[in-house]
């Protein structure tokens, strides 16, 4: 028994390991430069070990995308759509926010764009339930909705990352939620 905890331990300590080498890599580089055969070398693991864990370097990255829209759809849990978009985009830009440097690469670099748009469509279709009190109780309207809610909050996120945070969080956030809930008439400059 003794025995087992010490190599569940190992395990667990093995997996983080790989995982934090996998992050560091993830902001020094462009996700397809990464390499299996460097990972191990900077894990200073071998190759085999990595196999041991996960198949390939997408089963790890999609552990971490899993990660990042359960963390949100954990802390909008709650909340309805869209009548509580506000809190909604708000939830959103703080839990970018905490995921720091890795979360900003995966959520806005050119080349991770198809995880960013899988991990919408994950949060998507676990949060926006059709309500019979609702607007939108055709799932087609639903779809629009939802679709131009995500897709415009990650490209306010992502134009924010991309001019270097220029903004104050509070202010982007206010701007972020006055265009999603009232769109660009709603804004007073």
């Amino acid at each position: 028994m003794a025995e087992n905890k010490k190599e569940d331990l190992r395990v667990q300590r093995t997996r983080q390991f790989i995982r934090k080498t996998f992050e560091e890599m993830i902001c020094e580089m462009d996700y397809e430069q990464i390499s299996i055969k460097e990972l191990a070398q900077r894990a200073k693991i071998n190759r085999k070990t990595f196999y041991l864990h996960y198949n390939t370097l997408d089963d790890l990255l999609l552990e971490i995308q899993n990660e990042m829209a359960q963390n949100f759809i954990k802390r909008t849990q709650g909340l309805e759509r869209p009548r509580d978009m506000d809190k909604i985009t708000r939830e959103f830009f703080l839990c970018s926010e905490e995921l720091g440097k890795v979360g900003e690469r995966i959520t806005c670099s050119g080349n991770y764009k198809y995880i960013s748009r899988k991990i919408t469509n994950d949060i998507m279709s676990q949060t926006w339930k059709t309500n019979s009190q609702s607007s939108t109780k055709n799932p087609y309207v639903q779809n629009i909705i939802m679709t131009y809610v995500a897709q415009s909050t990650l490209e306010i996120y992502k134009q924010w990352v991309a001019d270097g945070k220029k903004i104050p969080l509070e202010n982007i956030i206010k701007i972020a939620t006055q265009l999603i809930c009232n769109g660009v008439n709603g804004l007073s400059t």
